[in-house]
């Protein structure tokens, strides 16, 4: 199989965390932080080190600071829900995936208002157009950093910049970016940064987790047992317990910290670069096939590793049928999740039909993938 879905998910991870994983469900794997023993002690030692390896890699000052979830949507609507309240407004972009846009969808119930700032036909978004949407009530921006669909990359510093001139809370969904791109919490002026465990990161599914700026106060969706102030019966509001309620997923953080030492050893710059190499090689083998239409900027230095293409008229779910059941070569096709980034390219009708790159992949992961979708285009057009 030649997977090529890893917006989805990435696949293989580094052979570091298959291990590390299994060490701790046979070795530590009590729960942390709830005992004193030898075992949850060496447990809450494992959990605090990817806390630390998190902060090395996206610059936040103190491992308290980040807060684990089960993965970025449940960190997107702990940061949005957690801090939005009625009459506020909010400024965001046509590009975003459901896990931004339903949750405000659900507070315009509650009395939040949203702007949803059109991006162009390839994803790209005018940084002016933010600021020009910014009200008297305005209380969070909110952007991806990368469109899980087109790949286009978002201007985030520009808008971090913004954000910071008005004082106004910034919050990056980075789902499609962490591990791969650079993300500096200070220099961008990110105050809010959600980020999922299993793409980038290469870290197990079920993983994720949100930094949250000490200059904000959010909001906990949940309260019950933290394993501090026990003799209390309100949710203590010492960060990060405030947010992390219940037992965590010990071997599954456990295995999102090898993956982000298997980042901070390769380094973002030498992950990206092949990453980019591959995704130039997709964009300049398809853009030589008749029939095939790419979406988004068409250009590695523009976008992520993410290449969404249709052929002709072709149905994109057949067409990703097709690819799986004839050539081994795993993609997603439909709407992923973004209906609203679909309708600004054009394609909500068809959806399209999406390869998305990892670290992992080759030239000839590539090659085949191209050779794949030319006989495909040949039968179809």
């Amino acid at each position: 199989m030649i997977y090529l879905d890893n917006a989805a998910t990435s696949f293989p991870k580094p052979e570091r965390v298959y291990v590390e994983m299994d060490k701790c469900m046979r070795q530590y794997c009590a729960n942390p932080g709830r005992s004193g023993h030898r075992l949850a002690l060496e447990a809450g030692r494992a959990i605090y080190r990817t806390r630390e390896r998190l902060c090395r890699l996206f610059n936040i000052e103190s491992p308290m600071q980040v807060v684990f979830t089960s993965n970025a949507t449940e960190a997107l609507n702990l940061g949005i829900k957690g801090l939005l309240k009625e009459g506020d407004h909010v400024v965001t972009t046509s590009m975003e995936h459901n896990s931004v846009a339903r949750p405000l969808t659900a507070l315009k119930a509650k009395g939040v208002s949203v702007t949803y700032i059109g991006c162009d036909s390839k994803g790209h978004l005018n940084p002016r157009d933010i600021e020009r949407a910014i009200k008297k009530n305005t209380a969070l921006i909110i952007i991806t950093h990368a469109s899980n669909v087109t790949g286009t990359l978002m201007p985030v510093k520009e808008v971090g910049c913004i954000a910071k001139e008005r004082g106004i809370p910034f919050m990056l969904d980075a789902a499609q970016t962490a591990g791969i791109y650079d993300i500096d919490v200070k220099d961008m002026n990110i105050d809010i940064l959600a980020f999922p465990g299993h793409k980038g990161l290469m870290g197990p599914q079920g993983t994720g987790g949100l930094y949250i700026s000490e200059n904000l106060d959010v909001l906990q969706m949940k309260e019950g047992g933290t394993g501090s102030r026990s003799e209390e019966l309100d949710q203590p509001i010492v960060v990060p317990d405030r947010y992390e309620s219940g037992t965590p997923n010990t071997a599954g953080i456990v295995g999102l910290g090898e993956g982000v030492g298997f980042i901070l050893e390769r380094g973002t710059a030498a992950i990206r670069g092949h990453e980019e190499e591959l995704t130039g090689m997709l964009l300049q083998g398809f853009s030589q096939i008749k029939g095939v239409k790419i979406y988004g900027p068409a250009n590695p230095r523009l976008q992520a590793g993410v290449v969404s293409i249709n052929i002709g008229d072709g149905d994109s779910g057949e067409i990703s049928y097709i690819l799986d059941r004839s050539y081994g070569i795993a993609t997603r096709s439909g709407l992923h999740c973004s209906p609203l980034a679909h309708r600004t390219i054009g394609t909500f009708d068809q959806g399209t039909v999406r390869f998305s790159i990892g670290y992992f992949n080759t030239r000839e992961d590539i090659e085949a993938a191209v050779r794949a979708v030319e006989e495909i285009a040949a039968e179809i057009v």
